[in-house]
């Protein structure tokens, strides 16, 4: 028989509770911290093929601590109030603990976009909107969605635009959402940034010897043996980057038709472009097939990165799981009680907390890019590489007194010369809002010795952040 499951939103709490336990906080201050806030639930009609069609939607507001407060939107069929509420819950300790300044909230509509023409999800899309904005859950102030599973920069632009008609007066509507295409105030590298900040958690991750010693690793993430479990948005791109720029081998790809599997390791790029035309890996003939995807979750490598949804490693699989480290790329694949089997069994774990939040770090750059109204480095950049040309002036001139004991790399000059654009400027600043959350997370899980793993110490750091917020606050 199948083990009991708590909900996605009890999972939440059960860790949750398991770090303020080894807190002390003020009295009633751990529950307004746990508790949601509000959730506002809508259902509307939009005439489709002929007919009504009707909705149901939602947009949960975890904390104010900060504001805005800050979350994506997902479609997907499988929506409804306790995982909108668990994600937005997650939203909050994610923005504590990557110290970006926004409170946690999330929304979604019970959909699958699959069933529609773009026309009609737009329409969709736009009355959704329409009915958030009219009740300010849409705003560059209070309530500043992004996109998630289902969603992408198609419609946030359509929401943006949709909250620009309602309030045309508004010098900063852009910024209502975040994750939109370059061209209606996006930010680049916002597409890639919760794969991108994978790889840098990673990265932060291998450079500690001591941590990956723990996980039974060592050295760097050249050729480390690597299971991704859905190529997405951010299965993709983490597989992408890890495997064209760190040397890992990619060798199993679990989709939800079946899964491949290739010891050798498999092109990433080879496979998400059948997925794009095929929508599974089904049919595809360049690597082996298996039918039951779940149990390539089970096979023995290095790093295991569920990158999909929301309960993947359970107590039903979490004994077999053969990984030596796991990194949450995806908002709560391990349950509560799964974390618990993993931990008894040395199965090291990066917790969602800090390893996928890339994405609201962009989000982050982008909102601001959009109140400033000025992109990243266009008032320094030219500024930047004329005081670099002193700097190459002066080399040439030694390289031509030194002759051939001493020359300047035949690039040298270019390189140095180029300043940062903003790809390199929010790269730069999701690599350093990686590492000091991560160092953060560490100086905890090191320093004291009843915190025995990373998600304990990312959910004590993030917990403390909020009450300090709320005692200045008064609360």
């Amino acid at each position: 028989m199948t083990a009991p499951q708590p909900t996605f939103r009890d999972s939440v709490d059960l860790m949750y509770n398991r770090a303020v336990a080894l807190m002390d906080l003020e009295p009633g201050l751990e529950e307004k911290i746990r508790v949601c806030n509000a959730t506002y639930t809508v259902r509307f009609g939009v005439r489709l093929r002929g007919r009504i069609m009707t909705f149901t939607g939602y947009r949960s507001v975890h904390s104010e601590h900060l504001e805005p407060v800050k979350g994506g939107v997902r479609f997907a069929s499988t929506v409804d109030q306790d995982e909108v509420e668990a994600l937005a819950a997650l939203m909050t300790y994610k923005c504590a603990l990557v110290e970006v300044p926004f409170g946690g909230s999330k929304g979604g509509l019970c959909i699958d976009p699959r069933q529609y023409d773009e026309h009609e999800l737009e329409q969709i899309t736009r009355r959704f909107a329409y009915e958030l904005i009219r009740r300010d859950l849409i705003s560059p102030a209070l309530n500043v969605p992004a996109p998630d599973m289902g969603t992408s920069e198609r419609e946030m632009a359509w929401i943006a635009d949709q909250y620009a008609r309602m309030h045309p007066t508004d010098i900063n509507a852009r910024a209502c959402v975040t994750g939109k295409p370059q061209t209606f105030g996006g930010i680049q590298g916002r597409v890639e940034a919760t794969g991108r900040g994978v790889q840098y958690a990673l990265r932060e991750f291998f450079r500690h010897a001591e941590d990956a010693q723990r996980a039974g690793l060592s050295g760097d993430l050249e050729g480390k043996t690597v299971v991704v479990q859905g190529l997405g948005n951010v299965g993709y791109h983490a597989a992408k980057f890890l495997s064209q720029e760190d040397g890992a081998r990619i060798i199993g790809i679990v989709e939800h038709d079946g899964a491949l599997f290739d010891p050798e390791g498999l092109n990433v790029e080879a496979v998400h472009d059948w997925l794009t035309k095929h929508g599974g890996v089904t049919g595809y003939h360049e690597a082996n097939t298996v039918a039951e995807g779940a149990k390539v979750l089970e096979e023995a490598c290095d790093i295991l990165i569920p990158a999909a949804t929301e309960g993947v490693i359970t107590v039903d699989n979490a004994e077999r799981i053969n990984a030596r480290l796991i990194i949450e790329a995806a908002n709560g694949p391990v349950t509560a009680g799964a974390d618990d089997i993993l931990r008894r069994r040395g199965v090291l774990v990066i917790p969602d907390l800090f390893a996928n939040a890339g994405g609201v770090s962009v989000s982050y750059f982008e909102w601001v890019k959009n109140l400033s109204h000025i992109r990243f480095g266009r008032m320094e950049r030219r500024q930047e590489e004329a005081r670099h040309r002193l700097v190459v002036k002066e080399l040439e001139r030694l390289d031509r007194a030194m002759g051939a004991a001493w020359s300047l790399q035949p690039d040298f000059r270019d390189r140095y010369l180029r300043g940062a654009d903003e790809l390199e400027l929010v790269r730069s600043g999701l690599d350093d809002t990686m590492r000091a959350a991560y160092q953060t997370m560490r100086e905890l899980w090191q320093g004291r010795e009843e915190v025995t793993d990373l998600r304990t110490a990312a959910y004590m750091v993030a917990i403390a952040r909020i009450a300090r917020t709320y005692t200045a606050k008064g609360i």
